[in-house]
C-alpha cells in the first residue's frame, strides 16, 4: 500500500460511529479524520448494515463496518482458492473482455456456482505478484494506463498532509468566497518540445488567465504565477488548487510571494478541480495537443483568454466571465 493512502481501521470506524451519532457533518467528520468527504461517503455507502426484517436496525455500525470490509477484501483469495476460476478469469481477459463482462456473465451462468465482481478482477489484475503476468495490456484504455501499487514513489512529502484537499475549508469547494483558483497545466506533443501551458480559473468567477511556460521545472512556473498575479488585490488570490504534478512541487513560492495557500487534489481525482478541467476543454477547441507553441506567443494567449472570459455562461446568470470578475474586484474593493 502506497505510503499515500492508509485503509480505514477499526480505530477510525469507531471515531466515525460516534462522530454520525452525534450527527456531526460529513464535512466536519473528514476534517477530524484527516479524509476527505468522498472518502467519508465511500466508507458509510459500503459498509453500512443493512437489515431487510428490521430495518430499524439498519445503520452503520463500527464493528459490523470492520467485519463487512475485511470480507471483501477475502474475495481475492477467491481466484487463489479456484484455479479454474482464475484461469477462466485470465483467459476472458486476453480475449479482451472486461471485468464488468466477465462478472456479469459468471453471474448469468446457473452451471457456475462461483460469483466474483468486477472489483476483485481489478485488484486481482493489478496485484504485484500477478502483476508480471501483464494482464493490464488487456484491460480497456481508460484502466491499462493504471500502475500497480508501489510502482511509483509517493508524493507524501512533496505535498504535505496540511495541504491535502480534504483540509481544505468547505466555503472553498461551496464557491462562497470569491479569490480562490484552479490550476492545471496543458501539455503538448513531446516531440514539439517542452513548453507548455499554465491555465488558472477563479472558482466563482470562471475567469481565465493563461501562462507560456518554457519548461515543466517548478520554480519558473510558480514565479509566472507570482508575477501575473501581484498587481491583484490579496482578496482576489487567496489560494490555488494543483493537482499532485511535481510541477507544482515549488507551491511554497505563492504563499512566500503573494500570501496565497496552496491545496492539492487526492491522486487520480482531477473531478476535484472540475472548473479548470471544464476550461481545459474549451481551450483545446483552440489549442489541440498537436499545436507547436513556438509558433504561440503570450499575447495571443492572452487574447485567447480575452475570448474565453468574453463569452456568457448560464453559471453566472449569463453574465460573461469578466463582467463576474469585475463585479467581484468592485465588491471587494
Amino acid at each position: 500500500m502506497s505510503l499515500c493512502y492508509q485503509q480505514f481501521t477499526i480505530a477510525y470506524r469507531r471515531r466515525l460511529y460516534h462522530l454520525r451519532e452525534r450527527k456531526v457533518p460529513v464535512g466536519e467528520i473528514a476534517r477530524q479524520l484527516g479524509r476527505h468527504r468522498s472518502t467519508i461517503y465511500r466508507e458509510l455507502k459500503r459498509n453500512t448494515f443493512h437489515d431487510r426484517e428490521f430495518p430499524e436496525y439498519t445503520g452503520y455500525f463500527d464493528t459490523i463496518a470492520d467485519d463487512i470490509a475485511k470480507e471483501r477484501r477475502r474475495r481475492l483469495r477467491k481466484l487463489r482458492r479456484h484455479p479454474r476460476l482464475r484461469e477462466l478469469v485470465i483467459d476472458r481477459l486476453k480475449a479482451y473482455w472486461s471485468p464488468e463482462q466477465i462478472a456479469g456473465r459468471l453471474a448469468e451462468d446457473a452451471a457456475n456456482p462461483v460469483r466474483i465482481c468486477p472489483e476483485t478482477i481489478y485488484r486481482f489484475v493489478y496485484c504485484k505478484e500477478d502483476y508480471g503476468l501483464g494482464l493490464y495490456r488487456y484491460l480497456p484504455e481508460a484502466r491499462r494506463k493504471r500502475r500497480p501499487r508501489g510502482s511509483r514513489r509517493p508524493r507524501g512529502n512533496v505535498f504535505p498532509a496540511d495541504c491535502r484537499i480534504s483540509q481544505r475549508p468547505d466555503f472553498i469547494g461551496n464557491r462562497t468566497e470569491f479569490g480562490h483558483w484552479e490550476g492545471d497545466l496543458l501539455i503538448f506533443k513531446r516531440e514539439l518540445g517542452p513548453t507548455n501551458v499554465t491555465s488558472l480559473i477563479e472558482r466563482e468567477s470562471r475567469y481565465t488567465v493563461m501562462l507560456k511556460n518554457n519548461s515543466r521545472h517548478s520554480r519558473p512556473i510558480m514565479d509566472k504565477i507570482v508575477h501575473a498575479f501581484s498587481p491583484l488585490p490579496a482578496m482576489a488570490r487567496r489560494s490555488f488548487t494543483f493537482d499532485r504534478g511535481t510541477e507544482f512541487s515549488g507551491f511554497r513560492a505563492l504563499e512566500e510571494g503573494i500570501g496565497a495557500r496552496s491545496w492539492f487534489c487526492d491522486p487520480s481525482a482531477p473531478w476535484q478541480k472540475g472548473a479548470v478541467e471544464n476550461t481545459n476543454k474549451r481551450i483545446r477547441r483552440f489549442m489541440p495537443v498537436d499545436t507547436d507553441l513556438a509558433n504561440v506567443t503570450q499575447q495571443q494567449l492572452t487574447e485567447l483568454a480575452h475570448h474565453l472570459n468574453s463569452q456568457p455562461r448560464k453559471c453566472l446568470g449569463y453574465r460573461t466571465p469578466a463582467e463576474a470578475f469585475a463585479a467581484y474586484l468592485r465588491e471587494g474593493g
